[in-house]
């Protein structure tokens, strides 16, 4: 898609990966895909920023945080965002114990599982004995690679969030709740931000272009198709799972919002 995107510094590339949750297969083939791509490019200074959530709802939370906590290719930086479903698992190591029954039930059971907790244990304990039972079940240094995760990343023209940002407020002046949380205003709005925002978050049907924000949540989890974004110099172009290879344009498509 040459000539459309916002421009970056010169010999420098990124790539954003949209929402993993729990899948370790997806992440290791969409790894792969970046690896290849990277390969195959001019050498450039590469980051790799990963948009978070990263756990719940899929199988593999532990595995997949494992792996990243690891990661650290030889050519590019790694820069991890904070999503909102880090932020519950860290607020419930952390002693909110009202976020219990909610964390279950939007992924957390699944997050449990890999970490080898049956989700009926946690129902069965009173609020503090779940909270321990979690805490010795997921390794200290998972909870302090989670604790490290980052709310934005600046691009050149592009501005990477987990899940939006509140339009007419300055950037410098964005609160983490709609960082890690927003969707509307954010998703109807189509304000100049003074760059293009990248986010996941939503789950789209496909990848979600506008004028000014670019949605990569392509349900991961469900779906089998993990989305990557790259942006270079004014071009950008998508690497995907899944069976269906997806074209490099990314405009002309349709996408409708699921708040799941």
């Amino acid at each position: 898609m040459k000539g459309s995107g916002p421009t970056v510094p010169t010999g420098r590339r990124a790539y954003a990966v949209g929402d993993v949750h729990g899948r370790l297969d997806l992440l290791d083939e969409l790894l792969w895909r970046i690896e290849s791509d990277d390969a195959a490019r001019p050498s450039a200074r590469v980051t790799i920023v990963f948009l978070g959530d990263l756990i719940d709802r899929g199988p593999e939370s532990a595995q997949v945080v494992e792996r990243l906590r690891r990661y650290r290719p030889a050519f590019a930086k790694t820069v991890f965002l904070m999503g909102n479903h880090e932020e519950v698992l860290l607020r419930i190591l952390s002693g909110e114990t009202g976020l219990l029954a909610d964390w279950l039930r939007f992924g957390g059971a699944d997050c449990a599982r890999s970490y080898g907790i049956d989700p009926k244990e946690i129902e069965a304990r009173s609020a503090a004995s779940a909270v321990k039972l979690l805490r010795e079940a997921i390794p200290k240094e998972h909870a302090k690679f989670l604790e490290s995760f980052v709310d934005t990343a600046s691009f050149g023209k592009y501005l990477f969030v987990h899940a939006g940002i509140r339009p007419g407020v300055p950037l410098s002046h964005q609160q983490p709740q709609d960082l890690h949380w927003i969707r509307l205003p954010f998703l109807d709005d189509e304000t100049d931000h003074g760059c293009v925002v990248v986010h996941g978050h939503t789950i789209t049907e496909a990848v979600d272009e506008r004028e000014n924000r670019i949605g990569l949540d392509t349900g991961a989890y469900r779906t089998g198709v993990l989305t990557a974004l790259g942006v270079e110099a004014n071009e950008r172009w998508l690497l995907q799972t899944g069976a269906a290879e997806y074209s490099n344009d990314l405009g002309d498509r349709v996408a409708k919002y699921q708040h799941a």
